[in-house]
C-alpha cells in the first residue's frame, strides 16, 4: 500500500475578503475531490485574505501512480487560473 500526501501554498492576488477566499478554496477543494477522489482540506493561513494552504492525501497500490496523481493535482490547481501555486510539498510512503 502506498500513501501519498502533501500541502500546497496558494496566493490569491485578486481577493480582498475572507468570503472571497472561501469561494476560491471551496472551488479548488471540490475540483480535486471530484477528479482524483482524494481527501482534501484547508490546513493553514485561515485568517489571511490572499493566502491559503490546502492539504491532500490519497492511497494507491503503486508509487508511480501516486506520484502521477499528485503531479496532476498541482497541474489542475494551476490550470484553474483562480489562484497561484506558491509552493508544493509532497511525500510518498510505502507501507
Amino acid at each position: 500500500m502506498v500513501v501519498a500526501y502533501g500541502t500546497v501554498a496558494l496566493r490569491l492576488p485578486e481577493n480582498h475578503s475572507l468570503k472571497g477566499k472561501r469561494k476560491v478554496v471551496k472551488a479548488v477543494i471540490g475540483r480535486i475531490r471530484s477528479n482524483f477522489n482524494a481527501s482534501v482540506a484547508e490546513t493553514g493561513d485561515n485568517d489571511m485574505h490572499q493566502r491559503a494552504e490546502i492539504g491532500f492525501a490519497l492511497v494507491s497500490n503503486s508509487s508511480q501512480l501516486a506520484n502521477s496523481k499528485m503531479d496532476r493535482i498541482i497541474n489542475l490547481i494551476e490550470q484553474m487560473g483562480i489562484c497561484e501555486v506558491m509552493d508544493a510539498d509532497m511525500e510518498i510512503m510505502v507501507v
